[in-house]
């Protein structure tokens, strides 16, 4: 947990700088991301069955996910409507839902959503990290000022969808009988364990974000 913990704290800041200074910073982090990110999914599916067409499929998934951020985070728009802040609240809402779910999952237990494809992942703990994605939801909205509720409950969405790429990622991970995509990320694995999440909520954001203007 410490070294978990320690490690988080320099991947947030360097997450957040990029974020902040946008153009060629936050495209370089992404780049870089979705670089490990590759290599990391061709290590789980080469040695399977159809391995070109998964590695089709990553290179879609991961690309999709960085263009969405990409696009995101170029928007200029007036307050919490500009891309600076939506990404913002990606950032925050995945992150909390990872947290809250793992703090929770430990705490409460209870019976194990689909304990196959991962074993340590309960019903409590999805409900911790929708919760937490919630609160996390709040306080980005009323700190730049816009409405909080509706945001709260797409927070909890996202974290749903967040669950769901975690567990796309375990799935992944079992059928190649490999315990963490990666060990560039002392305590927490590799690139795809930490952005799991992220990749599956960054693509469903964007058709949202674009599906805005026909909801009125």
């Amino acid at each position: 947990m410490l070294q978990r913990i320690v490690m988080s704290i320099p991947m947030i800041a360097v997450a957040l700088a990029a974020l902040w200074l946008g153009g060629v910073y936050f495209a370089a982090l992404l780049g870089a991301v979705a670089l490990g990110c590759a290599y990391e999914w061709q290590r789980l599916t080469n040695n399977q069955p159809y391995a070109l067409f998964w590695n089709l499929v990553g290179v879609g998934y991961i690309g999709l996910a960085v263009y969405a951020l990409f696009v995101f985070r170029g928007v200029e728009t007036p307050r919490a409507e500009s891309g600076l802040h939506f990404t913002l609240f990606l950032f925050v809402v995945v992150w909390a839902t990872d947290i809250g779910a793992y703090f929770s999952g430990k705490a409460i237990g209870g019976p194990k959503i689909w304990p196959r494809i991962s074993p340590k992942k309960t019903w409590a703990g999805l409900i911790g990290g929708m919760l937490a994605a919630c609160l996390a939801g709040a306080v980005h909205s009323y700190l730049v000022q816009t409405v909080i509720w509706p945001h709260a409950a797409l927070a909890m969405v996202f974290a749903v969808v967040a669950q769901v790429g975690d567990f796309f990622e375990s799935w992944l991970k079992r059928r190649a009988n490999i315990k963490d995509s990666g060990s560039i990320l002392p305590g927490h694995g590799g690139l795809l364990d930490r952005v799991d999440g992220l990749l599956a909520v960054a693509p469903v954001a964007l058709l949202l974000w674009y599906l805005r203007p026909m909801m009125g």
